[in-house]
């Protein structure tokens, strides 16, 4: 994970637990076939995804809750 995204993501979920399991969810869902919400660009990998979707307000605590 970069750790500017972190930080960023940081910023908007304030409990640590709970980024890491938005971000730990996120990341099955991609690697099982999810789209990505946010365009993927060379060199990040499905955390750094997971996190900008976080930065960017595509994805919030109760869309994962469904999954």
């Amino acid at each position: 994970m970069k750790a500017e995204l972190v930080e960023q993501a940081a910023l908007i979920i304030k409990d640590p637990p709970m980024l890491i399991n938005m971000v730990s969810k996120r990341v099955k869902q991609l690697t099982s076939g999810r789209a990505p919400l946010v365009e993927r660009r060379p060199g990040l990998r499905e955390a750094d995804l997971a996190l900008l979707e976080i930065i960017q307000g595509k994805i919030k605590i109760q869309d994962l809750s469904d999954a």
